[in-house]
């Protein structure tokens, strides 16, 4: 990749605004190589404290910015990133193994979350309340306006350092919430990166603090009382991490095991509808709470796309992330790999078959195809969170979506069909936080509510959706003179 940039041998966390080089004990590895990459300093017990503390302070002079002087943090954000988007997709391909093209796009949302927040910033509007409702509040009047929560915390994963980071960091800034943000420790550059154009802005001193640190250091973010707020991505631990969370709000995207129908109408389009579940399947290495995980084709069309699909898989380049040709790179680490690759042979051996893939080198895991999977293996009721994908032939239309409703999660569903009953009775009946007609669960696009139902979290994001979660209601009343 000629021209690359260069990551800083070290990166400072952000206390209250500022960079603090307090020390580089976090090694901060090339998911590809398996080297370090850089080093980060890691914030101890007494920073994340003082981070809190500064929130706190930091509360009332937030709450007090007028929209435009959020939005004018919120445009500066955009601009600056825009100028560093390359070094923010080269830093995403080297911590979280993601492959440069993609790397770029994510990147490009993240400048997109900014700029949508910029223009919510100015949308935050509240409502007239009829309280006339009889003769007893003649004379009344009530008036609504959303009012900053306060301090928040953020706990973001590995798969969408940029992005994911972005959901949360942006609504706040357009909400008026100061912030504490732990990264994960597997790819903390990106959010730090982020601190850096924060840090250029005039935001209130303790507006933000990004703090990667240790789990055992982490619990104040969770159960802290001075934080009104705690949004969390990431695994099942987030349903742990609520019942410690006290008084506190808590918002949760806990992904999923997103399944895909395709109904006996495709038949016309199946190079599109294939292509689309390749890139469902195996973007980010399947690291994706919305990647396509479960596969439910008409029986009709069930041969013709296992054909097509299992040789499209197979024409998957994988290698360096830092190869523009570069499909599938590597999982987040090795144990990882290791536990997709036992979920894969437990399969196996209670009567799945592996139609391509399946082997592993090292982090790297082949892009896998299965069929005849029980559905009581964990590679069916759990969330995969790697390059696999399982097909099954359905008959009967009802019977799929019960098939995608039998499920412990509900983040997001796709349907491949032209029968709008088909598409409105999957609105109707499935049990997800959304459903895509037209195209693969796991499309995404930065305003539009997003999040889950049953093991896949409560909450919404998209920015203006978070932004609610962020603000609270505050009545006026009003008695007209007597």
């Amino acid at each position: 990749m000629p021209g690359k940039p260069n990551l800083k041998s070290r990166y400072p966390y952000y206390l209250a605004n500022k960079p603090v080089e307090a020390n580089a004990d976090l090694p901060v590895l090339d998911k590809y190589s398996g080297k370090i990459a850089t080093r980060v300093a890691m914030a101890d017990a007494k920073a994340i404290d003082a981070a809190i503390g500064a929130a706190a302070k930091a509360a009332a002079p937030m709450a007090a910015m007028k929209p435009y002087e959020r939005r004018a943090v919120l445009e500066h954000c955009v601009e600056s990133m825009r100028k560093r988007k390359d070094d923010l997709a080269y830093a995403l391909c080297v911590e979280a193994g993601k492959p440069i093209r993609d790397s770029q796009g994510e990147a490009e949302r993240l400048i997109d979350t900014f700029r949508i927040a910029a223009d919510e910033s100015t949308r935050i509007d509240g409502e007239i309340v009829n309280l006339e409702i009889s003769a007893r509040t003649k004379g009344y009047r009530g008036f609504v306006k959303r009012v900053p929560l306060g301090p928040c915390s953020f706990i973001t994963p590995f798969n969408f350092p940029l992005n994911l980071v972005a959901h949360k960091v942006a609504p706040a800034i357009a909400a008026g919430c100061p912030f504490v943000l732990k990264p994960s420790e597997r790819t903390p550059i990106g959010a730090l990166i982020i601190g850096e154009v924060l840090a250029e802005t005039n935001l209130p001193r303790g507006a933000f603090s990004i703090l990667p640190c240790r789990i055992e250091d982490a619990g104040p973010f969770v159960e802290d009382e001075r934080l009104k707020l705690l949004s969390f991505t990431g695994g099942q631990i987030g349903w742990e991490l609520k019942a410690r969370a006290g008084k506190k709000k808590v918002v949760l995207e806990l992904g999923g095991n997103a399944a895909c129908i395709v109904d006996a109408d495709q038949k016309p389009r199946l190079d599109y509808v294939v292509s689309r579940l390749i890139s469902g399947s195996f973007y980010q290495s399947g690291q994706s709470c919305i990647g396509v995980q479960r596969i439910l084709v008409h029986a009709s069309l069930y041969d013709e796309v296992k054909k097509r699909f299992v040789a499209a898989t197979k024409k998957l380049r994988a290698g360096d992330p830092k190869d523009p040709e570069t499909f599938l790179g590597p999982m987040i680490d090795e144990a990882a790999a290791q536990r997709l690759e036992g979920w894969i042979a437990e399969a196996k051996k209670t009567g799945a078959k592996i139609l391509c893939g399946g082997k592993r080198k090292g982090s790297m895991l082949d892009a896998t195809v299965l069929e005849d999977v029980p559905h009581a293996v964990k590679l069916n009721r759990m969330e995969a969170f790697g390059p696999v994908a399982l097909l099954e032939p359905f008959e009967d239309f009802d019977a799929a979506l019960a098939t995608v409703n039998n499920s412990d999660y509900g983040l997001q569903a796709g349907l491949f069909t032209d029968n709008l009953t088909h598409a409105m009775r999957a609105w109707d009946a499935l049990v997800e936080g959304g459903v895509v007609v037209g195209d693969i669960p796991s499309f995404r696009v930065d305003n539009m509510p997003y999040g889950g139902v049953k093991f896949s979290g409560f909450g919404r994001e998209g920015i203006r959706y978070a932004i609610e979660d962020m603000t609270e209601r505050r009545l006026l009343v009003i008695r007209d003179p007597v």
